[in-house]
Formats: C-alpha cells, structure tokens, sequence
C-alpha cells in the first residue's frame, strides 16, 4: 500500500495516479484523499499525473493526536512530494488546504512547484481582529468547536445544504454524494477537525501571500458560505503579486462536488502546455466559457 513515514513518525496513505506533468491535491477541512477523485481522474485522462494524500488524522493515515497546525501539514507534505520525488508541480489547495500550499511555499521555496490553485481557500486570515474586522469573532469560532465534541453530527447534517448551494442553479448533487462528504469528517479524527479548524481561525496568511512569486489562479464562488468571496479569493488576489481570480457565479464552497468538470477545465487551462492521453474536451461538454477577473487595483 502507499505509505510514507513523515519525519515525525506518522504515517501517511497518498494516492498516486499515472505518469506525466505532476498535479497536488490538499483537500479541505475534514476531507480525505477522496475528495478531488473525479477531478483527478479526468486530468490523468489528460496525461497528467494525479496525487493526492490523506492528511494526518484523515483517512488512512496515522491518528498522532497532535500536530495540526500548518508548519507540521506543510512539513508533511513536503515528506510526501520529496519522498515521490515531484518537480515542477501544480499544487491545488482546497480550503484548508489552501492554508498547506501557502505555508510549503513560505518553509520550502519553490524547487518542486511550478504554480499553485487556492480553491475556495480558507486565506488570508479568519479572525475577527481590529485590522481584519470582517472576520470571525475568536469567541464564536471556540464555542462552535467546543459543540462539535459532543454533537458534530448535527452541526454537519445542518451545514450540509449550504457547503453543496442546495437550490442553486447548477448545483445539483446526488443524496449520495452528499452522504459521502458528510461520511468523509465524520470518519475524520475528532481531535483533528477541532484542532485544524482552530488552524485555519487563527492563522495569519497575509504577510506569506505577497511573498508568492508562482503563477497563481483563485477559483471561488460568489455564494461560498463557509469562506465568502469577499473575505477569501477578493483578498487573496488583492494580496498575491498577479494573481488570477476566477469567481463561479451561484456557486458554493464544496466545488469539487457541484463544479468538478468546469473545474477540470480551469486546471487544464493554467497548466497550458501538456498534450492530451486521451482526446476529451471538458469546457464544450460543459458548455461555458470562464469569467476570469484580474486582481483590483
């Protein structure tokens, strides 16, 4: 099975598809490896290599109790790529996971990366403070992590709704595939999900996020009601030196789920110049054409 040991003895399962140009997944708050599969798939049809890893206390890999804040994430995933030995890679960062690609910038350089995608990112900082003052109050995000330790289930059977944009236009997923999501942090580590939601409140991105020289595209819908667009991919790009943002019109914050093939297309587009595996035109079965937004001035 894949497995590595991280320098802090945790073992770690990633998923590591096919040969080519290399693109990363970090998923978001609670999700596994699972959770870009349809994404990830369609790149290798395309001749991409596809991985993605089960972050500690996630999925398959080791429950360590500790280590949930983002230089460890970060440490691990540099364990990972140095250990599958990737260059020149497109690091894709879904909320939290966001958080993971910024910081392997700030503590690793760019050796292995080529370009990054910050996914309905949970960046640049969450936490009401007087210089961020749209955020969330410290004491509301600690009173939502104290009720999980007794009722999570119920916090996320009420959430559920708003992270697929139930009743949007073009939002339709499957009771399934809900299930599926809900079933993924449920499974997660308990110790986890409060300790790396408490990571993702209380860190500070802004300062890492103008030292960003890669190519950067923001992906994030206009309707995300866990990271909205003005507190997360408006700053972001506001923040990072010619950036791209691409906002998704009635679009929520769970895109690999409601917006996977548009996603596929926007991946395919900023990675530019690998040539097809397998003939597939994802933009024309879906049948739109990006709204891409420049940074404000």
């Amino acid at each position: 099975m894949p497995f590595i040991e991280t320098r802090t003895g945790t073992s770690l399962f990633y998923r590591d598809w096919s040969t080519g140009r290399p693109v990363v997944f970090c998923s978001a708050w609670g999700m596994d490896s699972t959770e870009a599969r349809g994404v990830m798939a369609d790149l290798v049809a395309h001749g991409f290599r596809a991985i993605a890893v089960d972050r500690r206390g996630h999925g398959r890999s080791d429950d360590p109790g500790l280590g949930y804040d983002y230089d460890t994430l970060a440490d691990d995933l540099a364990d990972v790529l140095d250990h599958l030995d990737v260059h020149e890679a497109m690091l894709v960062g879904h909320s939290l996971g966001g958080g993971e690609v910024v910081r392997y910038l700030t503590r690793y350089g760019t050796t292995r990366v080529d370009r990054i995608v910050l996914v309905a990112a949970a960046l640049p900082f969450l936490r009401k403070t007087p210089d961020n003052p749209d955020g969330v109050p410290a004491e509301a995000a600690e009173a939502l992590r104290d009720s999980w330790r007794h009722d999570l289930d119920t916090w996320l059977t009420d959430n559920a709704d708003p992270y697929i944009g139930a009743g949007l236009p073009g939002c339709e997923v499957s009771q399934f595939a809900r299930d599926r999501a809900v079933g993924s942090i449920l499974g997660t580590s308990l110790q986890a999900a409060i300790e790396c939601n408490r990571a993702v409140t209380d860190t500070d991105f802004r300062a890492e996020l103008r030292a960003i020289t890669v190519p950067t595209l923001i992906v994030h819908g206009d309707t995300d009601a866990s990271i909205s667009l003005e507190l997360g991919g408006r700053k972001q790009a506001d923040l990072i030196p010619g950036s791209e943002l691409i906002v998704y019109e009635n679009a929520p914050h769970g895109l690999y789920l409601t917006h996977g093939p548009r996603l596929t297309a926007d991946l395919l587009g900023f990675l530019g110049d690998s040539p097809l595996r397998q003939p597939m035109s994802v933009p024309d079965a879906v049948g739109y054409a990006p709204q891409r937004q420049l940074p404000r001035a």
